[in-house]
């Protein structure tokens, strides 16, 4: 759903006047392209092939703790930056942010065939781009002692995506993809990240090794999950 909009560069000025502008949710598109699904969802909830994310920042409950509001705002801003910059680079929708966690969608409303794919790499330059400035944010903090660091989940599937609540209005997606999605996010240790055995279906080669079952809170059967 890329449109032919200028949404950045001076011929965007004209645009701007008329409010539309990136959407916050993906850069990639504008505020008409968020309307209009708005407005559809509005309606009705859909039933869409999609992957979900789920990134969590480790240590923070016990960080609040400890560090000074100034403190805190800094590490959340670095989590919040760089998981929004590996969303967006890879066509993700970034959905909600959820206190010290992440929530983003693939497939919606950008279409990617290969929306598995694209967000295993995102998860993955969330890690990396964390990893670089750990050290140096933990030091900026004084988080010294405190292990800091990201646990990613992924699943993949059918969900649906729509506008739910009556008196609160929530555009989000909801069912078992992405409560397994969360799941797997709070089996991730940090710097980890756990997919499911659709999401490393649909990715080939790019996850190996043997999964492992994990009782997952909420699943009366074990789930699979592999490192991603």
């Amino acid at each position: 759903m890329h449109l032919p909009v200028p949404l950045r560069g001076p011929l965007s000025a004209p645009f701007r006047l008329f409010g539309i502008r990136p959407s916050r949710m993906n850069p990639n598109t504008c505020t008409i392209c968020e309307m209009a699904f708005s407005r559809v969802m509005k309606a009705r909830a859909v039933t869409i092939d999609a992957s979900i994310m789920f990134a969590d920042l480790r240590g923070y409950t016990a960080l609040t703790q400890t560090l000074a509001q100034a403190e805190l705002t800094s590490l959340l801003d670095a989590f919040y930056d760089d998981c929004a910059a590996a969303i967006w680079r890879y066509d993700g929708l970034l959905n909600k942010t959820i206190g010290d966690a992440v929530f983003a969608i693939f497939n919606f409303p950008v279409r990617q065939p290969d929306h598995a794919v694209q967000a295993l790499l995102a998860a993955r330059d969330i890690q990396a781009r964390f990893s670089r400035r750990r050290e140096e944010l933990a030091r900026a903090i004084g988080a010294g002692g405190h292990e800091l660091g990201i646990g990613i989940g992924v699943d993949s599937g059918e969900t649906n995506f729509g506008e739910f609540g009556q008196t609160h209005r929530d555009l989000t997606a909801v069912g078992t993809v992405v409560n397994r999605a969360a799941r797997a996010q709070a089996a991730a240790g940090p710097g980890e990240i756990m997919v499911t055995q659709t999401v490393k279906d649909r990715t080939g080669d790019m996850v190996g090794g043997s999964g492992r079952e994990h009782m997952l809170k909420g699943f009366q059967q074990p789930v699979t999950l592999f490192a991603g």
